[in-house]
């Protein structure tokens, strides 16, 4: 999720942004640091003329330790004052770190300081270009992967399909021509290929949904959520919002995400319920899919492959994603489509 971060902005007494300390916060920060190493040389020089200390030879045990004590307090005092001029690159450095390459639109808070907010602001445009570079080559991928899903969606249909259907019909045919003993093999024959025929559509279904195509994003998640619940005996509630103003990426993306989630309830989840749910509110459209099981396994969201290609999609249509664990038990799966934003 992008998260927004706000510069503070110092002010004085009556509520007003104080002149001095807003052009000491955006002083460059090479005079930030010397202006307060100076303001301590100069207060260790009139300590030295002004206190009534004096040093003899050899030093005194006293005398040391007043000696001692001044350093130890223009030393917390040094630190005091360097703290704040040094935070925003902290903060910075642990933007970069903390930086995910799949996370939507996160960017680096642009300090007050010259140098530092030219190294914010390089930062944001590499974030920006790596983002745009990324999608196109990732959409482009896709385009490529979604049209090879096709055409082996379709030679498993067409081909594979139709000679499973005729090696039943063939088998039909033989029935009456064999022996009382061999009809119990025959028909266990014909049983092993009703369930190939089956299970080759299915995997045609998987790889590419008619529905999808022909009658669009809230018939396929319908029929999607039919075949699990058939497949699993896992009730699964649907909520699904129809007419949704969604573009053809948008709508397939929801598709795979809603497809890959359902899978993983189905095989990891260990649930006995789920819930899919797809709305349109505020301008923006939410896929959630949840269940009741046994949550992420700690370290998951890292190593799943499944998870990682969901992230990937939403990348793509440049929306929200997150999958936690929730507190009642079970994971939510969210993803977000902003609000398409109106041409000018």
């Amino acid at each position: 999720m992008s998260e927004a971060v706000t510069p503070l902005v110092l002010a004085d007494s009556r509520g007003k942004p104080s002149s001095t300390r807003t052009r000491l916060s955006t002083a460059p920060l090479l005079w930030r640091v010397f202006a307060a190493n100076a303001a301590l040389l100069t207060l260790a020089f009139i300590g030295l003329v002004v206190a009534p200390v004096t040093v003899s030879a050899p030093v005194a045990a006293s005398e040391l330790a007043v000696l001692a004590a001044g350093l130890l307090a223009l030393i917390v005092l040094n630190l005091a004052l360097l703290r704040a001029p040094f935070r925003a690159l902290d903060d910075l450095a642990q933007t970069m770190w903390s930086r995910d390459p799949l996370s939507r639109r996160r960017r680096a808070a642009v300090p007050g300081d010259s140098v530092l907010a030219a190294l914010a602001d390089a930062f944001n445009e590499m974030l920006e270009r790596l983002e745009r570079e990324r999608r196109d080559s990732a959409r482009k991928a896709l385009a490529v992967q979604e049209a090879e899903r096709r055409r082996v969606a379709r030679e498993l249909h067409d081909e594979v399909g139709q000679t499973l259907t005729g090696v039943m019909l063939q088998i039909e045919a033989l029935a009456p021509l064999v022996t009382d003993a061999a009809k119990d093999q025959l028909e266990e024959l014909r049983e092993t290929a009703r369930h190939c025929t089956e299970e080759v559509r299915r995997i045609a279904h998987r790889l590419r949904p008619e529905a999808l195509d022909e009658l669009g994003l809230h018939s396929a998640l319908a029929g999607l959520a039919t075949a699990i619940a058939e497949q699993t005996r896992i009730p699964i509630e649907r909520r699904l919002q129809p007419d949704l103003p969604l573009s053809q990426d948008e709508a397939l993306v929801i598709d795979r995400v809603a497809q890959e989630a359902l899978t993983n309830v189905m095989r990891h989840a260990a649930a006995t319920r789920a819930d899919l749910e797809l709305r349109r509110r505020d301008g923006w459209t939410t896929l959630v899919v949840h269940d009741n099981g046994r949550g992420l396994a700690p370290g998951s969201q890292r190593s799943s492959n499944g998870i990682r290609g969901m992230r990937e999609r939403a990348m793509l249509i440049d929306a929200d994603f997150s999958i936690d664990s929730r507190d009642g038990g079970g994971t939510e799966v969210r993803l977000s489509i902003p609000p398409t934003p109106e041409p000018r």
